[in-house]
């Protein structure tokens, strides 16, 4: 029985915080994030090895796979049977993994549904001959091993691997407060660049980009982004590559799509295709089939209703409304070396791969060296009894004590003797000495060898470069994934042909209320919203235009006006269109793909981008513009050719303007600081940035200020530039407290931003 004093009182805040520290750091560690060294999560190296051990080579029969799990679970992975037989399952999948580690025989799901496999005990299974680069070794003295849950045999920490399989094979997971996408990649690429950094100590990461060229999906298709974008990914770590289905024009009339992006679902593709038909977006087509098989995993045909048709026009809609061009997200989470998860870029992760394989081979080579010398020691004391074999003889026959008067007769150790005293009569003969006098020539070699490589200032490297080259030589292969920088895919203006393009206002409530109407006859007095709403944005475009939003968190969503409901309503809620968590719109506009954009806070933070940029097909929108705390978006403002400079007003009357070539042009991001604001003025509501607006440099520039106005013709304002990140200067006394900014050009309209108080 326990008494009170025996119970440790803790505080439930205390506690609640280390059971979750101890849960996340397990599932971070043992259960959610590959290995750098071996690239494996603990279930799939348990997987990987309990098949070694059931002798389930390349080289030996299928065998059923329920035999696998439960040795999995009865030895070293106490958990549930349907989580670990999905873990064999997707190590099977060739359309899953680059270089798969087991070979199925059944039914192991298909690329359009990965999860219709057969039960466990219907599919058989083995291991590839791709599964050897990280297992001929594991017995070699190479890695740590561990004690499995029970303490009644061990398993290994990490596996030998010959071969970077972190990159090759790749790997995703959901952590606690973290994830992983680690897109797979060309053995023959990364084990390139392994040999040029093993063989030139000195090379920077720059050297990498030389030899891989970007991911390489185990379904091919393309990759789109450009050399800076694949560069800007692997050397932060996360990112996200765009995958674009690859199709080829057969007979004039149908369009073949022969490869569909990565993790991409045929059946979901041709679910979109036949919605665009159903809405009549797509009037020049005839017909959609499947005739994916066995042979083809992959052919999608598009049936055309004339070889007139613009086929890059057509797929690019495709490409732009379907999931034939998708992105892959990449966040090159792993376990370090130190045991620690860490976002590593692509040259770290090849370094510390080189840094683990190095120990291994040094491990593998000590090891070896010591049952060199071992042998050799022994062989010493067998060749011995050949030069006084008879006096052996007689003292072995006459003893009582054969070890110790041998051990008293001759300059032996006690192994030796024990060696002596174990041989056969029959290999005393002439032949066995000899036999014996060839094995101790060939360890000498061998130890000479083993001794150069762990002594020789280079040829741990050499040897490295070696194994590597005859990995490649047997499992290199070609890319299937084509590196194309291509331009991004643009939809249909409006649905083509039977819509032109027109005048168009679309209305927004500040309660989240949206409606469109054909023309600009309309204003904001004419109006009638719901009890205690009111009028949020009013914008006036055309038809073929993308309305943008961004929710008071910087994300945005998109979504065409043409579909909203007329003005006589009092319009539709907007989350019937987007799928938002924070549905308080910061600002809204009608945008083209081509349009340059300026994005500003009132912390004085801004870049540019693109209407492209802006949009997106995800309901759920996404993130675009980084907000700190507090800050918040001013209105997006247009910049057109011609215009040269940003103008920025703060609220305490500060003038600031920049060259526009100094701003950044960015997708997303936090963008740069381009107009100075104190952080404490800023936090306790004394300074803020409250207009932007871009310039010409033939504009005249208005600030009014209540009743008055302040006009600055361009050799007056010009004296106002400054260079980004300033404060910039104060205008004139009676004129700081500005409540509206006016730009008026001889080639543009007005331009009026008022202040929104």
């Amino acid at each position: 029985m326990y008494s009170v004093d025996d119970i440790e009182k803790k505080g439930i805040g205390a506690f609640a915080e280390k059971s979750y520290l101890d849960y996340s750091m397990y599932v971070v560690l043992d259960r959610a994030l590959p290995a750098v060294t071996d690239g494996l999560k603990p279930v799939q190296r348990r997987i990987v090895y309990s098949m070694s051990l059931l002798k389930l080579d390349a080289s030996a029969k299928h065998k059923k796979s329920s035999r696998t799990v439960g040795y999995v679970l009865g030895s070293f992975h106490p958990h549930g049977e349907l989580a670990c037989y999905e873990a064999m399952v997707l190590m099977a999948q060739g359309f899953s993994y680059r270089y798969p580690l087991i070979n199925g025989q059944g039914n192991w799901g298909s690329v359009d549904d990965p999860k219709s496999f057969a039960a466990s005990r219907y599919t058989e299974a083995k291991l590839t001959a791709y599964a050897s680069v990280l297992l001929s070794e594991v017995h070699a003295g190479t890695v740590e091993w561990k004690l499995n849950f029970d303490g009644t045999t061990e398993e290994p920490c990490s596996l030998p691997a010959k071969l970077p399989n972190v990159l090759l094979n790749g790997g995703m997971g959901i952590a606690v407060g973290m994830t992983t996408d680690i897109p797979p990649h060309n053995a023959r690429e990364v084990g390139e660049a392994c040999i040029h950094l093993l063989e030139n100590p000195a090379a920077d990461r720059d050297c990498v980009y030389e030899y891989v060229k970007g991911p390489d999906y185990p379904g091919g298709a393309e990759c789109i982004n450009s050399s800076s974008e694949i560069r800007a990914v692997y050397d932060t770590g996360q990112g996200a590559f765009t995958m674009r289905a690859t199709y080829s024009v057969e007979s004039g009339k149908q369009i073949v799509i022969n490869a569909l992006p990565y993790r991409v679902s045929p059946s979901r593709v041709l679910e979109q295709i036949a919605e665009q038909m159903h809405k009549k977006q797509l009037p020049m087509v005839t017909d959609l089939r499947d005739e994916s098989d066995y042979e083809t995993p992959i052919r999608i045909v598009i049936v055309l209703k004339s070889n007139r048709v613009d086929v890059d026009e057509l797929m690019s809609h495709l490409f732009s409304v379907t999931d034939l061009e998708k992105s892959d997200k990449v966040m090159l989470n792993v376990i370090d070396l130190d045991r620690s998860p860490r976002v590593l870029s692509l040259y770290q992760i090849l370094q510390q791969w080189i840094t683990f394989r190095k120990q291994v081979v040094t491990n593998r080579t000590t090891a070896r060296l010591k049952k060199v010398e071992a042998r050799l020691h022994t062989l010493a004391g067998l060749l011995l009894i050949f030069d006084f074999i008879d006096e052996v003889i007689a003292i072995i026959r006459r003893s009582d004590e054969p070890k110790a008067a041998l051990l008293q007769r001759f300059d032996l150790t006690e192994s030796q003797v024990e060696s002596i005293l174990e041989i056969k009569l029959r290999q005393l003969a002439k032949i066995a000495e000899q036999a014996l006098l060839d094995e101790q020539k060939r360890l000498l070699d061998e130890q000479a060898l083993l001794e150069a490589i762990l002594n020789k200032p280079g040829e741990l490297e050499r040897t490295m470069v070696r194994e590597i080259k005859a990995c490649l030589d047997t499992h290199g292969d070609d890319r299937r994934t084509e590196m194309i920088s291509r331009e991004r895919a643009v939809r249909f203006e409006a649905a083509p042909i039977s819509r032109s393009v027109e005048d168009i206002t679309v209305v927004l409530s500040k309660h989240g209320w949206v409606r469109a109407g054909k023309g600009h006859g309309f204003n904001a007095d004419g109006l009638t919203f719901r009890t205690g709403d009111e009028l949020g944005f009013l914008m006036h475009g055309r038809s073929n235009q993308e309305m943008v939003l961004v929710n008071t968190s910087g994300r945005c969503f998109s979504l065409m006006p043409t579909g909203l409901p007329n003005m006589r309503a009092q319009g539709e809620p907007i989350t019937k269109y987007i799928e938002a968590k924070d549905t308080s719109i910061a600002v809204a506009c009608l945008v083209q793909p081509g349009d340059q954009l300026m994005m500003m806070t009132a912390l004085g933070n801004g870049f540019v981008t693109t209407g492209a940029d802006c949009t997106t097909k995800n309901r759920g929108g996404k993130q675009l513009v980084t907000l700190t705390a507090g800050d918040r978006l001013l209105p997006i403002q247009r910049i057109a050719p011609e215009h040269t400079h940003l103008v920025m007003v703060t609220q305490v009357g500060r003038l600031c303007i920049v060259k526009l070539e100094e701003l950044p042009n960015l997708k997303k991001g936090k963008g740069v600081r381009l107009c100075h604001i104190h952080s404490k003025d800023f936090l306790e509501n004394h300074d803020a940035c409250v207009f932007s607006c871009p310039i010409g440099e033939g504009d005249s520039l208005q600030l009014v200020s209540g009743r008055r106005q302040f006009t600055l013709k361009p050799a007056t304002w010009s004296q106002y530039i400054v260079s980004r990140a300033k404060r910039g200067l104060f205008v004139p006394q009676g004129f700081r407290k500005v409540t509206r900014l006016n730009i008026t050009s001889s080639s543009t309209p007005t331009a009026e931003t008022k202040h929104a108080d």
